[in-house]
């Protein structure tokens, strides 16, 4: 494909806010591609290289894309910078000023190709290889090309397609329907590559995609639990059970093949150069191959006791690794595994995992396997909760014994309890940011009054509106979120946001924050839920951290959870 058909695809797209239509766009874009182009196409469409546990950045910033547009098109950088201050958008300065009337002949293997070569520059003399480079690919290109190679290259792409619609896509440009969604997504969180799972499935068709192995370096999507409120309920639903600690650090998916080991995040992020004494543990198990989930905390060596989540927080930085790690040392809790050698227990009940962890591992040192009961009885189950959050730990998580580790679903296999379910609304929500209010009176100079806050409905693969959140941050965070905000603003609503209260400035959905609230109400102008003219609402939301980095959008709390809550607080409001 020519990647000016490319260009004409991301087109509609960018002017559509339609999910059926996007499907269908993407549908014929995939139908016209080759099977060598798939991958590259998939990547494109999610604003990216590579997925992100490769690492593979472009490393480029608006003024050495206003130098290459420069050098592009002979036209004087003062020229440039005031043509991109005033439109606002580099793809739009890019397009302004390539008078190139043809379209190019470059396809879309090459562009992507030479883009993933820019990624790869670094050193001496690496910026001005970059403009370079870059000047000779926009210079190639006709004004609708460079449109849109320029927002890519500053991630500023903001298509606003989800993983789930590109799936639909490619479903039905394969099989003819999107039925086959489901079968695409169980590769996809096998493998946190989309890319690759395209490949396979136009290689291998549908027999491909369900003989999907998982693999070592490639992170698998976490498995996620619901939540309910007592032993009582969870027996009901699970029977005998086992119930697993639940600790409040980093999730942490160690993958190991002989002595190369690597860590990823809940989010598929690469988190292993800031754990070295991790690192050097793993390195010592005797196992050649392994894939196991875990979670990391910080602790005090005095005293063996594990720090809160603020603590453990500090590790996450770039450098100065050996002094933090110095004062805040890293334990690792073993709590589930997936690979062990060549035999892959994914989809082995728990009981056997377990079984697999208990031979491997101790309970105690650097990689430790966490402690679990197995049980039917509520008064062993409310027992070992107290004894867990006496020891400083967040709860339990119950586990149905004959489950498999259900990759990237969120399902009662695994139902988590905590102290704060058992009050009214004590427990905090995970939101993500649709937008910001700017600030009136003393928050005028910080830029930020208040932000939107949404969550996720993963049936329409869309973010719901659900509060308005002005407290809980200081004067320094409100102009840090300015700054990490203003980065990712858009000058429409995002596709995929549905929203009735309309902030003052749009952004890209992507930062997490925590927040409390009193309690969840209905709301005649939020969308989270809305049925009959009321969505719900927090009341009083107050933020209690600042952007979590260990989580995505799709990450945040969904809509079902918020139901689930209104109605666990109705019963608690009821009771005598």
């Amino acid at each position: 494909m020519r990647f000016a058909e490319l260009v004409e695809y991301l087109k509609k797209l960018e002017a559509t806010s339609k999910r059926l239509e996007m499907i269908d766009i993407l549908s014929k874009a995939f139908s016209e591609s080759s099977t060598s182009e798939i991958p590259k196409m998939v990547y494109i469409f999610q604003e990216t290289l590579l997925p992100s546990f490769y690492d593979v950045q472009l490393g480029v910033a608006d003024k050495l894309v206003e130098k290459a547009i420069s050098k592009a098109f002979d036209v004087a950088i003062d020229k440039v910078k005031r043509a991109n201050s005033s439109m606002g958008d580099i793809g739009l300065t890019a397009e302004n000023f390539d008078g190139n009337s043809a379209r190019s002949k470059l396809d879309v293997v090459r562009v992507y190709d030479d883009l993933f070569a820019i990624s790869k520059i670094s050193g001496e003399g690496s910026i001005e290889m970059k403009v370079n480079r870059i000047a000779e690919l926009l210079g190639a290109m006709s004004p609708l090309e460079a449109r849109y190679t320029a927002r890519f290259l500053l991630g500023q792409l903001r298509l606003g397609v989800g993983e789930a619609t590109i799936m639909e896509a490619l479903s039905l440009a394969k099989s003819g329907n999107r039925g086959f969604k489901s079968e695409l997504e169980r590769a996809y969180n096998m493998s946190s590559d989309l890319g690759r799972v395209a490949e396979v499935f136009y290689e291998k068709g549908e027999a491909g995609i369900k003989k999907f192995k998982i693999e070592v370096m490639n992170p698998i999507k976490s498995a996620l639990a619901e939540r309910l409120n007592s032993a009582e309920e969870i027996l009901a639903k699970l029977g005998k059970c086992a119930l697993d600690q639940k600790f409040d650090g980093f999730r942490a998916q160690v993958h190991k093949n002989g002595n190369n080991v690597k860590v990823f995040s809940r989010n598929q992020e690469d988190i292993t150069h800031f754990m070295p004494e991790i690192i050097d543990a793993v390195k010592k198990l005797k196992q050649d191959k392994l894939i196991f989930d875990s979670e990391a905390l910080t602790y005090d060596e005095d005293t063996n006791t594990l720090y809160p989540f603020q603590v453990t927080i500090q590790r996450k930085r770039k450098h100065n690794i050996e002094e933090v790690s110095g004062n805040f040392p890293l334990r690792l809790f073993v709590f589930d595994i997936m690979l062990l050698n060549n035999r892959e227990l994914i989809n082995e009940p728990y009981l056997k995992r377990r079984q697999v962890i208990d031979e491997l591992f101790s309970a105690s040192g650097t990689i430790s396997k966490s402690k679990i009961i197995i049980t039917d009885s509520k008064e062993e189950f409310n027992k070992f909760f107290d004894e867990t959050v006496g020891e400083g730990l967040e709860g339990l998580v119950a586990k149905k014994l004959d489950a498999p580790y259900s990759a990237g679903a969120r399902n009662f296999n695994w139902i988590k309890i905590k102290r704060s379910y058992k009050a009214q609304l004590s427990d905090t929500i995970d939101i993500v940011i649709l937008g910001y209010f700017r600030g009136r009176g003393a928050r005028a100079d910080l830029g930020v009054g208040a932000v939107l806050g949404g969550v996720y409905d993963d049936r329409e693969d869309m973010f719901k509106t659900l509060t308005k959140v002005g407290s809980g941050f200081s004067e320094e965070q409100f102009k840090q979120l300015k700054r990490l905000l203003d980065e990712i603003k858009l000058y429409k609503k995002p596709t995929r946001v549905d929203a009735i209260l309309i902030p003052d400035v749009w952004v890209e959905p992507k930062y997490v924050i925590t927040v409390k609230a009193d309690e969840i109400t209905k709301s005649p102008i939020h969308t989270c839920g809305r049925e009959g003219g009321s969505g719900y609402a927090l009341r009083f939301p107050r933020a209690v951290s600042f952007v979590r980095t260990d989580k995505r959008a799709e990450d945040s709390n969904s809509v079902k959870e918020i139901i689930e809550m209104f109605e666990e607080q109705k019963k608690v409001a009821l009771k005598p």
